[in-house]
């Protein structure tokens, strides 16, 4: 039984996006995509019905995501932006979506660059990390995690489900990657299913999963597509009109899950929108103004790059491409070494190929210095006339606010960042051009300028009407919250370095105390039981009894000439005086055995202990026997002096070369240590409101890079699924969508368009088993191949064996009559043979009347449709032949579904055509 569930970006809902969706194969749960909402979007305080909390946009979302995360059994990511994949990563190492992931490689990268641009820039602005009260007097440090805002504050912060860089880093490490059309066959809870990625289009590495299972059949989740072929990516692998239409093993899938976000769109042709984007930017460059042209920071702007390099390149033009991103650099790094999954004109530029059909080879291009992009080749990727900034300060820094200049700044939405910040100083100033690629989420400023563009346009102009628009001038006034980070100054400072420097008091004395007891621990782990302790005793006496000794041998050494003899004592690792550097005189003295101690010792009253405790006491070999502590196991081991055993080792066998190195390099930590790495002074987050003036022109050409409806109406109903699933629309694009399949008479009327939190629940739950199949039975069966499966027919008994937990089937033995048995025999005739039950044959399969005709071509005979569901074979579909050969006619009917009629003479034709039918088949033996 299949069970989908959309978690965001469900069909007839105002918000399609982020998109997360939940399916469920039997037992097993799989997540598709896990996108991010836009974490600040103009006016989200949303007051619940009591009115004491506030309820925010991505609230319901995350929160159904956070509850399902630990049960999910299995990730599919299938583009690189974030309204797929940005919270993933959070998700991840604070929800417990430790499932197996899948993606292609560039999703992986593409996804990690889109998500750490976004945390950072968003890190970079405000603290996100815990909810805190309004607190009048507190200053929001960094490090401190406190906040201040110029504008009133709620009662609660916006909890923002934002990860951290590092985390970013480690959840997608733990990706698995894939190339395409490369099948994988899970393990452990999901084993069974096959996961399958293909082209998708619209990014670079974009998937559309074929999912199998062997209970529930074949599932297609295709979301954003583009059968176009791009500058640098080819189109996706669904539809292709030159090889023939839909890709034969996306065909006839048992649940098709795909998009309807477009379906009442009508997009414009590329060349007049790549046309309008160019002209719009010529002309303002040219009019010595500038322009903002937001972006993504991974997957579309890719395109977008290619296509103003070349116009750069064609036009000859000297003003600067400035890309306002972190890691914006990174992303060409990443992009470069995938050259493999790219397409569209890179591709072939990538070999040295120009517009005009020569080949240039891997020379130099005249006046192009950079070594490294030679070295990784790619000629359409190196960029030359592109300048990359971290921030808008480094900007000014370079080109003042008058000079002309083209501005890609990240995101595209415009809710914070870079992009948001130049446009409140953007805006202000006549002539400047705003150029929109996207129309944004809702709720967005890219959105909120979006709706103003696209109203101020005539009926037939509009966006989704096959026009390209024209330029607007906006007027009015607009405030925006601008967030930022400020360092801190005056009695705010001198707070939080007070604040500051009492924490590492307590840190120091935590620190001390936590010395103090694991030096007390340690005391207490060297005493041993009370064994232990008698034996300590009895050897600290004979210790004493050897420095009384010692003292009365310096004694008589002083007696010879009046001043001591100095005496050299080494000690071994076990504290006893080994060797005694003294006079030869002394040595029978020292070294004599069996006589009584001098020096202050009273007699023994007893025979065993005097009545203070001392023991008779005899001079003997200066050696103190060191008891072993043993435990449970044995005799414990001294772990420190293996380690240090094994540094002492590793130290021999380095070479001076690495000694040397190792010493330059604990130098050096040890310097940074003492004079400190330089760190960004404490500063804290204001939120402040600012009113800008309208002043500039603003444009919107699409650039988004996705179907339309007339495509998407067209693949649909060639894919022609048994099941199919909306997603990722409004209400009136899903019902577009299936008002349009519902005229089709081949379509499946099994059309679902569930809302946010609907279950869809399609076929029977079936409970599949494990079976293992005994060497004897295997070797009987006879297997035939279907698609990409080998079918056979087995007749056995299960048994159970005591070194296997998995049941075996066996062949079932000849049954023994018994000798009481009344066995009737039917009267037979005297010479016939006994009556035989012959095998009944199954056909798997449907038979397709264009597979055949193709099949019976490359044997040479000739076949003809002649209407449905009939081909003519043979002499028959010659037209030139004559009426006598018709008894070479053979006609193939197909009179419903899963029956086939074959008529014709009994002839080599005949044969030959059964034997064709028989093959499309898996033939079993029941």
């Amino acid at each position: 039984m299949i069970t989908f569930t959309p978690l965001s970006g469900a069909a007839r809902s105002s918000r399609t996006v982020p998109l997360a969706y939940l399916l469920q194969v039997d037992d097993i749960r799989i997540l598709l995509d896990c996108g991010s909402p836009d974490w600040n979007p103009e006016n989200i305080e949303t007051q619940s019905e009591s009115g004491n909390e506030v309820i925010y946009p991505w609230q319901e979302y995350c929160d159904i995501v956070r509850k399902h995360a630990p049960e999910v059994d299995l990730v599919l990511l299938s583009h690189g932006d974030l309204v797929h994949s940005g919270l993933y990563a959070y998700a991840y190492c604070h929800w417990d979506l430790r499932a197996p992931c899948y993606t292609t490689l560039p999703v992986q990268a593409m996804a990690r660059i889109a998500t750490m641009e976004d945390v950072e820039g968003i890190r970079d602005e405000q603290e996100v990390d815990v909810e805190k009260e309004e607190s009048n007097d507190s200053a929001a440090a960094e490090g401190a995690g406190s906040s201040e805002s110029h504008s009133p504050k709620l009662k609660n912060e916006p909890k923002k489900f934002v990860a951290t860089v590092q985390e970013v880093h480690e959840a997608f490490d733990a990706v698995n990657t894939l190339r395409y059309s490369q099948p994988t066959h899970l393990q452990g809870k999901c084993q069974g299913l096959t996961i399958t990625p293909f082209a998708a289009g619209h990014t670079l590495g974009g998937t559309i999963w074929k999912i199998r299972s062997p209970s529930a059949g074949t599932i297609v989740y295709a979301v954003n597509l583009n059968h176009m072929r791009e500058r640098h990516i080819d189109g996706t692998v669904l539809y292709r009109p030159a090889a023939g239409g839909v890709f034969e093993p996306l065909a006839r899938p048992d649940l098709f899950i795909t998009d309807a976000d477009r379906v009442n769109v009508v997009t414009s042709r590329r060349k007049d929108r790549d046309a309008a984007l160019i002209d719009a930017i010529s002309a303002t460059l040219s009019s010595r103004s500038s322009l903002l042209l937001p972006c993504d920071s991974s997957t579309r702007l890719l395109e977008l790059l290619v296509l103003l390099d070349q116009h750069w390149k064609y036009a000859d033009f000297r003003f600067p491409i400035c890309l306002l991103s972190r890691n914006g650099r990174e992303m060409l790094t990443f992009v470069r070494s995938m050259m493999e999954w790219l397409g569209g004109t890179v591709s072939k530029e990538d070999v040295g190929v120009d517009g005009s059909g020569r080949t240039g080879g891997t020379r130099r291009r005249r006046g192009d210095d950079d070594a490294d992009d030679e070295a990784l080749g790619a000629f359409a990727l190196r960029f030359k006339f592109l300048e990359f900034f971290p921030s808008p300060q480094s900007l000014l820094q370079t080109y003042s606010s008058k000079e002309p200049k083209l501005i890609l700044a990240v995101p595209a939405s415009l809710s914070h960042g870079p992009s948001r910040l130049l446009f409140s100083d953007f805006a202000v100033v006549p002539d400047n051009v705003v150029l929109l690629t996207s129309r944004g989420e809702e709720g967005t400023l890219g959105r909120i300028l979006f709706d103003k563009w696209n109203n101020s346009q005539r009926g037939d102009d509009k966006w989704d009407k096959g026009r390209i628009g024209s330029n607007v001038m906006m007027d009015g006034a607009m405030t925006l919250k601008i967030n930022s980070k400020v360092p801190l100054q005056g009695a705010e400072l001198e707070a939080f370095l007070a604040k500051e420097k009492a924490a590492k008091d307590r840190e120091a004395a935590h620190q001390a105390s936590m010395a103090r007891n694991q030096r007390i621990l340690e005391a207490d782990e060297d005493e041993s039981d009370e064994d232990s302790d008698s034996d300590s005793d009895e050897e600290d006496e004979v210790e004493r009894a050897l420095d009384e000794s010692q003292m009365d041998t310096d004694e008589i050494s002083n007696t010879g000439n009046g001043s001591p003899r100095k005496r050299k004592i080494t000690k071994n690792e076990d504290d006893a005086d080994w060797g005694l550097d003294i006079d030869e005189g002394l040595t029978k003295q020292l070294l004599s055995f069996d006589i009584y101690l001098k020096g202050n010792v009273s007699k023994a009253t007893s025979f065993f202990k005097s009545a203070g405790g001392q023991t008779h006491r005899f001079r003997m070999f200066p050696y103190v026997e060191k008891k072993r502590r043993v435990d449970e196991y044995g005799e414990t081991i001294d772990v420190g002096m293996w380690l240090r055993k094994g540094k002492v080792l590793e130290n021999e066998a380095e070479d001076d070369a690495t000694r040397e190195a190792r010493r330059n390099q604990a130098e050096g930590e040890t310097e940074v240590k003492f004079l400190g790495a330089p760190r960004e002074p404490p500063s804290k987050f204001v939120t402040s409101e600012v009113e800008i003036q309208l002043a500039c022109r603003l444009l919107f050409v699409d650039m988004e890079g996705l179907n339309d409806g007339r495509a998407v109406k067209m693949i649909v109903p060639q894919v022609n699924p048994r099941k199919m699933i909306i997603v990722h629309a409004q209400a009136a694009a899903a019902d577009a969508l299936i008002d349009s399949c519902a005229n089709i008479r081949s379509m499946t009327r099994d059309i679902y368009a569930p809302s946010v939190g609907e279950t869809v629940q399609i076929g029977q739950h079936t409970n599949s088993f494990s079976i293992s199949l005994s060497d004897e039975l295997l070797s009987t069966i006879k297997m035939s191949r279907f698609e990409d499966n080998e079918v056979g027919y087995v007749t056995g008994r299960v048994t159970s064996h005591f070194s296997s937990t998995i049941p075996i089937l066996e062949p079932s033995g000849p049954t023994i009559p018994t000798p009481n048995a009344n066995v009737l025999h039917a009267p037979r005739i005297l010479g016939s043979r006994p009556i035989q039950i012959l095998p009944r044959s199954t056909m798997i399969g449907e038979l397709k009347l264009t597979a055949l005709k193709s099949r019976l071509a490359s044997v040479g005979v000739q076949a003809e449709l002649v209407g449905e569901g009939v081909l003519i074979c043979g002499a028959g579909a010659r037209r030139d032949e004559s009426s006598n050969s018709i008894q070479d006619t053979v006609a193939v009917r197909k009179t419903g579904r899963g029956r086939v009629e074959l008529e014709g003479n009994v002839s080599d034709i005949y044969y030959v055509v059964r034997k064709e039918i028989y093959n499309l088949h898996a033939l079993v033996a029941t």
